[in-house]
């Protein structure tokens, strides 16, 4: 809908009419946007991806907002429908990540298990499996607690499986830091994290976006960049 610089707009915070927390509200030639999601000034691309996805793909009304340090998008609503709004969250702050996250890194999770057999053998691979077991079980993650439920998460395509786990944000970034460490233990210093992200091909454009965007600002973004 627009691209607007910083000077051209306003941002205030108004408190939410439901919850103890302030939202960020930008106003345009009075109309009024609020805030979906934020990048970083080195995410310009992703930025106007998701952006366009919005708007030219889902129909939203939404601003990209240009600014020296970051990129922000931000959605139509009026101040008076506030409390009934939830905007699609590209970040999570706590919590419970949306499942196409979850989905997101174990895809990740079988991109390294798949190297591995293909240029190690069945035998590293067996070796990987039992070391991503123990990732689930010193983290707790629920619906990986058996041998049969990871050889599952570790086979069944996460895009088209019934149930995605429910984990919370700690789960996931516990399992990307922990991959990592494997790939690192795995192919020492051959590069394998290009290949790793390769396998986020197969999620929807607006979803990879949300999810890269979402990783990059999380504590184990840099592992991965």
């Amino acid at each position: 809908m627009f691209i607007l610089k910083r000077q051209d707009v306003e941002i205030t915070n108004v408190q939410h009419p439901k919850r103890d927390q302030k939202v960020p509200i930008l106003s345009y030639q009075g109309q009024t946007f609020r805030l979906i999601s934020m990048f970083q000034a080195n995410q310009e691309e992703e930025a106007r991806a998701f952006w366009r996805d919005l708007t030219d793909n889902q129909g939203k009304a939404c601003v990209l907002l240009e600014e020296p340090e970051r990129y922000s998008i931000w959605g139509k609503i009026r101040l008076d429908q506030l409390g009934n709004d939830t905007p699609p969250a590209p970040m999570v702050a706590g919590g419970t990540p949306p499942a196409i996250f979850i989905q997101a890194g174990l895809l990740m999770v079988q991109a390294v298990y798949i190297d591995i057999e293909d240029f190690m053998g069945t035998k590293q691979a067996a070796t990987f499996q039992k070391d991503i077991a123990e990732v689930f079980s010193r983290g707790r993650f629920p619906q990986a607690e058996t041998r049969e439920a990871v050889k599952q998460l570790l086979s069944v395509d996460p895009l088209n499986s019934l149930e995605t786990p429910v984990w919370q944000e700690k789960h996931l970034s516990l399992l990307l830091q922990e991959l990592h460490r494997l790939g690192k233990a795995y192919f020492g210093k051959s590069p394998f994290v290009s290949r790793i992200l390769d396998a986020l091909q197969d999620l929807p454009p607006m979803e990879r976006t949300r999810f890269i965007n979402w990783m990059n600002q999380s504590s184990v973004g840099k592992l991965w960049q």
